[in-house]
């Protein structure tokens, strides 16, 4: 039981006491992507073979969460301690635990595998969210502690009060990460001073984005760091009980969080009278069948409330009117796993990176056509180009770029020509995309931005929860107008009705799902309308 926050620093330092004559780790990624491959396996072996050579005592083999570069996997990270000297090997197979424990011994073993770490994949990323994907086992939470975890949440409760948490976190700009880009400050403070017995703390671990990765990959390499963001979160409102709200298709994130709130428990980190002050906090993870619309933040409540995920009209907000009628705030994964570091080295820093309206950094999953396919971290303001073909490393196969969209089913895509654009969430939402929760999808030539806006409507029809007209009504007969173009029998009044129901469906629908499902097809009208033409048969 951790009471203060000597004692939790006690327990860092007798960790890192206990390995430091093992100067060596060999870190193995067993994230979802490596572990489809085989990773936990070769893990378990690579351990036994260390401990079987005698090598247990120089070498700590560990699993860890996720390295970013998924087009590596499985990816396998040396790492000496006296040297602080990393070493990345990528394409590892599950079968070649007799080459990773010749690394231990051999600095040339595999060599033909070492990933470039001067590559700008690398070295144009900053880590703050990802700063321990990689580095610490999730399942360890002295491993956590000793690289500096729960400190954030121990110096909140020994030297400051809520509404002085709450003025760091407003002091760095920090947005709310899964989207909708509301400032969490502000959130945290409304909620503070609404009166109330009981408030809750949510975290929505609901992503639902096609081709969107990063608060899974978050949930399985630093549970913690949620755990530690919420519990701060649940100090400055005054709020004593959390939800993780996690999607069931994601068992290895259910996995990791079920075991870090676990473990924060036995240590007293979770619980009642949190480091012998008044505080008392406790979280609870509550699976999600699935539902995109469960993204929304009253369908969330909802689901975890026992109910049929429906969204609900706003006002009143959750702040007022939350889960089971209480002021509720709710932010997702990323949101959360900033506060820690926000508090750490204060508001100021955090401001100081990024942009003036967008501060901080940004996790994005690279998918589609694109080399470097896999999870990154970047300062707001990055460019679209950069991002694309220096970190990204181009398209696959250096085919010419097309267009690429961000923002899931609610973004935009956009066009070759708009890639000089700043990524925050103004220079996106001007040309006509949002940042969402941080999915890109890049697509080459070959690309048709007809049957792409026909894909997103398709999934925001399926998804919709049916509850009102517009969405329910207007995503099915915008699939149906967008079929008549693919068909190439589509009429000049269908282009006509197809920009009018997309105006509609807008304007009319209940939730931010519907309201947010026509931008494919209004973007991609806007940059690639001689391919809605192409559509139009010729009477």
């Amino acid at each position: 039981m951790i009471l203060s926050l000597e004692e939790l620093q006690g327990v860092g330092d007798k960790r890192i006491k206990s390995e430091k004559d093992c100067n060596k780790e060999l870190r193995i990624c067993v994230g979802s992507s490596c572990s489809s491959l085989g990773s936990s396996t070769l893990e378990k072996e690579l351990a036994k073979k260390v401990k079987e050579k005698g090598l247990d005592k120089k070498c700590k083999v560990k699993g860890v969460g996720c390295n970013g570069l998924c087009s590596a996997a499985i990816m396998v990270s040396h790492y000496d301690k006296e040297e602080q000297k990393e070493t990345l090997y990528g394409g590892i197979e599950s079968g070649q635990s007799d080459e990773l424990v010749a690394l231990i011994e051999e600095s040339s073993a595999l060599a033909e595998k070492k990933l470039d770490m001067s590559a700008p994949f690398f070295t144009q990323q900053l880590k703050i969210v990802l700063e321990n994907a990689g580095v610490v086992d999730p399942n360890d939470i002295e491993d956590y502690i000793a690289h500096g975890g729960y400190h954030s949440l121990f110096k909140v409760l020994d030297e400051m009060s809520p509404i002085e948490v709450i003025e760091e976190i407003k002091i760095s700009g920090l947005k709310g990460r899964g989207g909708g880009g509301y400032p969490t400050g502000l959130k945290w403070e409304t909620v503070l001073k609404v009166d109330s017995d009981q408030k809750y703390i949510v975290c929505n671990g609901d992503e639902g984005d096609p081709g969107a990765f990063m608060d899974r990959a978050v949930m399985e390499a630093d549970p913690h760091k949620i755990v530690e963001g919420m519990a701060i979160a649940g100090y400055a409102c005054g709020a004593s009980v959390g939800y993780i709200y996690v999607r069931a298709e994601y068992p290895i994130a259910v996995e990791k969080l079920n075991r870090a709130i676990k473990q924060a428990r036995s240590n007293n980190i979770l619980g009642t009278r949190i480091a012998n002050s008044s505080f008392n906090f406790d979280i609870e993870v509550r699976l999600g069948g699935g539902a995109f619309v469960c993204g929304e933040a009253t369908a969330l409540v909802a689901s975890i409330e026992g109910n049929r995920g429906n969204p609900r009209q706003k006002p009143p907000h959750l702040s007022d009117y939350g889960l089971w009628k209480q002021p509720t705030v709710l932010n997702n994964v990323e949101t959360f796993a900033n506060i820690a570091p926000i508090i750490k080295n204060g508001g100021e820093w955090y401001k100081n990176i990024g942009t003036h309206n967008s501060s901080g950094t940004k996790v994005f999953a690279l998918t589609g056509h694109i080399k470097n396919t896999g999870l990154i971290e970047v300062p707001m303001g990055i460019s679209l180009r950069k991002l694309i073909y220096e970190i990204g490393g181009g398209t696959t196969n250096g085919k010419p770029l097309k267009a690429i969209q961000t923002g899931g089913p609610s973004g935009g895509c956009i066009p070759e020509h708009l890639l000089d654009t700043a990524i925050d969430y103004d220079s996106l939402k001007a040309i006509g995309s949002i940042m969402g929760s941080g999915g890109i999808i890049v697509m080459d030539e070959a690309s048709n931005m007809v049957e792409v806006a026909r894909f997103f409507m398709d999934f925001s029809k399926s998804e919709s929860c049916g509850k009102c007209v517009p969405c329910r009504v207007g995503t099915t007969e915008l699939t149906m107008l967008l079929d008549k173009f693919i068909a190439k029998e589509a009429t000049v009044s269908d282009f006509e009705l197809l920009k009018e129901m997309c105006e509609v469906v807008q304007n009319a629908s209940l939730c931010g799902l519907g309201q947010t499902a026509p931008n494919p097809v209004m973007s991609t009208i806007k940059y690639f309308e001689d391919e809605y033409l192409q559509g139009i048969k010729n009477d």
